[in-house]
């Protein structure tokens, strides 16, 4: 596996994480840490879909 697979595990296993942290927030009753998860997903998904495009342009992928 290379580096950059690697890579992406580690992004998706983040958004599982954060994906379960807005479960948890729901079992708990906080809104805030429902929102806060949900920015925490948008972002790790956003970062993940760009760091996979400059890796395919790079021919990593």
């Amino acid at each position: 596996m290379n580096k950059a697979k690697l890579v992406m595990v580690i992004m998706a296993l983040a958004a599982i994480l954060s994906m379960c942290a807005i479960a948890y927030a729901i079992a708990l009753g906080s809104v805030l840490g429902v929102l806060g998860g949900i920015v925490l997903v948008i972002a790790i998904f956003g970062y993940s879909f760009t760091m996979k495009r400059k890796f395919r342009e790079r021919g990593l992928l």
